[in-house]
């Protein structure tokens, strides 16, 4: 096989799995803020709410405002996934986006996505001029499980947090909750009401939209303080994931494994939570 052969391969191979990252991998990738970085540490500016001063008199002097500014840090990570091909001329196969190998790689590196994505929403925050100083969620922004699943009360909570602190109505919510949940609310009657709920799509057993949240199906939330369940509620660009420009894919043959192709890719990630009126943590019973 030319050097040239295994080129194109490797370029393939790579947008096949940048591909199905987009489509299948992650089911939170899309509900945060992207941005693209390069380095193992990137920082990303906040701006505030300013003051409006009221003018006291005529050809008084300028007054100063200062605008609240603030930055976040993210420290990118590397995450890898590899596999063996037996025989040298599977690797042609490869550039088929829907064989399995991709699928499987693709899929490896979306879990990891939400995974960092899950535990910055609710984790410890770098801020400061080199992210010297942790902030953590405020309790005002936690909504205690009580033993209970997630319920109309919990989600009207959540709303009422988001609302409170003037997150902007027109910018997407979303809740990531199990599948446990959802069953929850699908036995509520106001959320199965076509009175209450007009974007419904109960003939295929999902929650679509209520009150205003798009709810996102994931088994990859942990556990808070209190041995609960952590469901999260947010506005989209409260949470942001960092991403390196250009994932690293190898397809390459391997002497050590008998001659048999290595199929191989990793990306460098890191996600933090903006703003922490933007996010609410909701407890469920596990």
């Amino acid at each position: 096989m030319s050097s040239q052969v295994q080129i194109a391969f490797n370029a393939m191979y790579s947008a096949n799995i940048m591909l199905l990252v987009q489509q299948k991998g992650s089911r939170l990738k899309d509900a945060v803020r992207q941005e693209m970085v390069t380095g193992e540490i990137a920082y990303f500016d906040q701006i505030g709410a300013g003051s409006a001063i009221k003018r006291q008199s005529r050809h008084a002097d300028t007054p100063l405002t200062e605008t609240p500014h603030a930055r976040r840090q993210v420290m990118l990570e590397d995450y890898e996934y590899s596999d063996l091909v037996d025989r040298l001329d599977q690797v042609k196969t490869l550039t088929d986006p829907t064989n399995a190998y991709a699928q499987a790689a693709a899929h490896a590196l979306g879990r990891a996505m939400d995974d960092v994505i899950i535990a910055n929403a609710n984790g410890i925050a770098r801020t400061g001029k080199t992210g010297q100083s942790p902030v953590v969620l405020p309790a005002g922004q936690k909504i205690a499980g009580t033993g209970t699943g997630l319920t109309l009360a919990k989600l009207l909570q959540a709303k009422e947090v988001l609302d409170a602190a003037e997150n902007d109505p027109d910018e997407p919510r979303y809740v990531a909750c199990p599948a446990k949940d959802i069953t929850v609310l699908l036995g509520t009657t106001q959320v199965t009401s076509s009175d209450y709920n007009t974007v419904k799509a109960l003939a295929a057993g999902q929650i679509d939209t209520f009150l205003g949240f798009k709810f996102i199906r994931t088994q990859r939330l942990g556990l808070n303080g209190s041995g609960e369940r952590a469901c999260l509620a947010w506005r989209q660009s409260a949470l942001l994931l960092a991403l390196a420009q250009t994932p690293k894919v190898k397809v390459t043959e391997r002497p050590d494994k008998s001659y048999a192709t290595q199929v191989y890719c990793a990306m460098s990630i890191g996600a933090t939570r903006m703003e922490e009126d933007g996010v609410v943590e909701i407890g469920t019973i596990a």
